[in-house]
C-alpha cells in the first residue's frame, strides 16, 4: 500500500511539473548514515521541502532506498564534484506540445511583460488613463504602433522585475512529529468586571455586547489559530492572562506570580510599557501584536514586532517608485511640520539618487502650502500633459489632503496623475472612494484582504461558524501573528531562527523579517491600488 500511495504521488508530481513550470524530478538513492535533514543540506534545499516532496517517508530514509528530489539541486551537487550518485529520471512532459504557435509565443511575452489586448474604442488618451502609460512609453516597446492602434492588437506595457526563487523568498511551514508548544497571551479582557467565578472566557465574551474591542476580537481569532494548529497534530497547551487597566500593578502580578518562561512564547501584552516590563522579565521572545509609535523605544533582543515601523512604510514607497516610475514628473505634497518636511526631503533625496544611478528623466518637486492650502495653479505649473505624473502625498493634515485631492480629479483631459501615499490614515475614510479610484490612489499598507484566495474564504467561514459573526480586523490579525508564530515554533527550531529563514502569507498579512535589526521587526507590506470599480487590486 505504501508504495502504491508514493506511485500515485510520483504521477501527481508528473502531471503538475507537466503544467508549465517545465521542472524535473529524479530519484536519489539514499545512502548509509543519510537523514532528511543531510540530504537537504546536501543539496542545498529546504528540509521541508524535501520531506513535502517525499510524504511516505516517515523519520529517516532506509539506506538503498530512493526519494524524490529536485533535478537541478542533485546536479548542482554533482557539479561541485560528487559523481557517484545513481539517479533515475522521472518522465517530465513539457505543456509546449499542448499549445499552437501563436498561444506559445504569447504565453512567453506574458512570462517578461505586462500585455494588454487592444479593445474597441481604444484610444492612447483611454490607455493612458487605464494603464497609466503615455503614448511615447508605448511606442518604445511597441514601434508597430506608429501605424495607430488596431483592434486584437497585444502591446507590452511595462517589463516583469525578474522573480525571486521561491525558495529564497517563502518561509516553508513545516511540523516536527510529537510537537508540544505552551504559550501565553496577555490581553486586557478586564475580567474583574464580571463578579461571577463560574464563568468562562468565552462566556464573558458572549455577555459582552460591544464583542469588538481588541482583545476579545484578537483572543477569537488567536483561538481559531490554535484549534486549526491541533488538527494538524500539534499539541497546544494556552495560557490566558488578563493584563486588565493600564497604568496598574496587574502586569507585574502576572509577572510576579506566574513563571511565564515556562512556555515557549509569550504574545502581548498590547501596550508597548508593558511589553517592556514582560520582556525585561523574561528569556522566551515576546511578540508585540499591534503597532505604537512607542516601538522604536525597544531595545530588549526578544522582542518581536509584528507590525512595521511609519520609516519602512515610507521605504517601501520609495523602492516601488523608483522600481515602475520611469520618467516624467514626481511632485511631493508636504506641510509645514517639521517632521513632514524632514520626510518629504527624505522621499525627495531617495528619488533623485535614483536618477543619478539610472540617468532617467524624472523630475522631482515638493508643495509645500502658502497661508494653509496649495492652489489648484501651482499643479498646472508643474504638471506635464500627455506624460506620467505622479504625487506623493507626504501630510496627514485633513484640509491639505482633501484639497489636493479635489484638485487632482478636476484637472484638464491631456493631463493625468497618479496618486500616492505611504501613510494612509483615518483622513482618506472619510474621502469618496470614487475620487480616489479616479486618481488610481495608491497606498502602503500592512494587510491585504484577497476574498477570492482559498486561506481567505476557509478563515471567515470557520470564523463565522464559531463566533456567529464575520472576522474583524483584530481578529484576523489575531489568527495571523498567532497562526505564524505557533507554526515556526512547531518547526521544532527556535523562532528566532526561522524568522531570517523567509516571508509567510497569512490570512492578511505578510511577515517580512528578514535583514532585521537586532530586534526581530516585521517589514512585510503590500502596495494596494484603487481601481475605476472601486475594486482593490494588490500591486506588490
Amino acid at each position: 500500500m505504501k508504495h502504491l500511495k508514493f506511485f500515485i504521488f510520483l504521477c501527481i508530481l508528473t502531471f503538475t511539473v507537466s503544467c508549465g513550470q517545465q521542472k524535473r524530478y529524479i530519484q536519489y538513492k539514499v545512502e548509509q548514515g543519510d537523514t532528511m535533514r543531510k540530504i537537504a543540506k546536501k543539496l542545498d534545499m529546504n528540509t521541508p521541502d524535501l520531506i513535502r516532496l517525499n510524504p511516505d517517508v516517515s523519520g529517516d530514509p532506509i539506506p538503498n532506498s530512493f526519494i524524490v528530489v529536485p533535478q537541478n539541486k542533485l546536479k548542482n551537487y554533482r557539479d561541485k564534484g560528487t559523481n557517484k550518485t545513481k539517479v533515475t529520471v522521472l518522465d517530465s512532459v513539457s505543456d509546449s506540445n499542448e499549445l499552437d504557435e501563436s498561444e506559445r509565443l504569447l504565453e512567453e511575452l506574458k512570462e517578461k511583460f505586462v500585455v494588454y489586448e487592444v479593445k474597441k474604442g481604444d484610444t492612447f488618451y483611454g490607455l493612458n488613463k487605464k494603464l497609466g502609460v503615455s503614448r511615447g512609453e508605448l511606442l518604445l516597446l511597441n514601434p508597430e504602433l506608429s501605424l495607430g492602434l488596431k483592434l486584437g492588437m497585444i502591446l507590452k506595457i511595462k517589463k516583469i522585475p525578474a522573480k525571486i526563487s521561491t525558495d529564497e523568498l517563502f518561509y516553508s511551514d513545516y511540523i516536527a512529529p510529537n510537537t508540544n508548544l505552551k504559550a501565553a497571551l496577555l490581553l486586557p479582557f478586564k475580567t474583574y468586571k464580571y463578579s461571577s467565578d463560574t464563568l468562562t472566557l468565552k462566556e464573558i465574551f458572549t455577555r459582552n455586547a460591544t464583542l469588538v474591542n481588541i482583545a476579545t476580537d484578537f483572543y477569537l481569532g488567536a483561538e481559531l489559530a490554535i484549534d486549526s494548529l491541533r488538527k494538524q497534530g500539534v499539541s497546544i497547551e494556552l495560557n490566558v492572562f488578563d493584563t486588565g487597566d493600564r497604568n496598574t500593578n496587574d502586569i507585574m502580578n502576572i509577572v510576579s506570580e506566574n513563571d511565564l518562561n515556562n512556555n515557549d512564547v509569550v504574545i502581548g501584552p498590547l501596550y508597548s510599557e508593558e511589553l517592556k516590563t514582560v520582556a525585561a522579565n523574561v528569556t522566551i521572545p515576546v511578540v508585540f501584536p499591534v503597532y505604537s509609535k512607542s516601538q522604536s523605544e525597544f531595545s530588549a533582543s526578544n522582542i518581536v514586532k509584528t507590525s512595521p515601523d511609519k520609516k519602512v512604510f515610507r521605504e517601501e514607497l520609495e523602492r516601488y517608485i523608483n522600481e515602475n516610475f520611469g520618467s516624467g514628473n514626481v511632485i511631493i505634497v508636504s506641510d509645514d511640520q517639521s517632521e513632514n518636511i524632514q520626510t518629504s526631503k527624505l522621499i525627495k533625496k531617495a528619488l533623485e539618487a535614483k536618477i543619478e544611478a539610472d540617468t532617467i528623466v524624472k523630475t522631482v518637486h515638493v508643495l509645500s502650502p502658502e497661508e494653509g492650502y496649495i492652489e489648484k495653479d501651482r499643479f498646472l505649473k508643474i504638471l506635464t500633459p500627455n506624460t506620467k505624473n505622479w504625487v506623493v502625498i507626504a501630510t496627514d493634515n485633513n484640509v491639505i489632503v482633501s484639497d489636493v485631492i479635489n484638485s487632482l480629479i478636476s484637472l484638464p483631459e491631456e493631463t493625468s496623475v497618479k496618486v500616492f501615499t505611504f501613510d494612509k490614515g483615518a483622513i482618506y475614510d472619510k474621502i469618496d472612494n470614487r475620487k480616489l479610484a479616479k486618481i488610481g490612489f495608491t497606498y502602503v499598507s500592512n494587510d491585504f484582504v484577497d476574498e477570492t484566495a482559498l486561506n481567505s474564504r476557509v478563515f471567515r467561514k470557520q470564523y463565522l461558524k464559531r463566533n456567529k459573526a464575520l472576522p474583524s480586523f483584530y481578529a484576523t490579525k489575531g489568527f495571523d501573528i498567532t497562526y505564524d508564530v505557533l507554526i515556526r515554533l512547531a518547526s521544532g527550531n527556535d523562532l528566532k531562527s526561522t524568522l531570517n529563514e523567509g516571508m509567510s502569507m497569512r490570512v492578511e498579512t505578510k511577515f517580512d523579517y528578514r535583514n532585521s535589526e537586532r530586534i526581530s521587526e516585521n517589514k512585510g507590506l503590500f502596495i494596494v491600488q484603487y481601481n475605476e470599480d472601486l475594486s482593490l487590486t494588490k500591486l506588490k
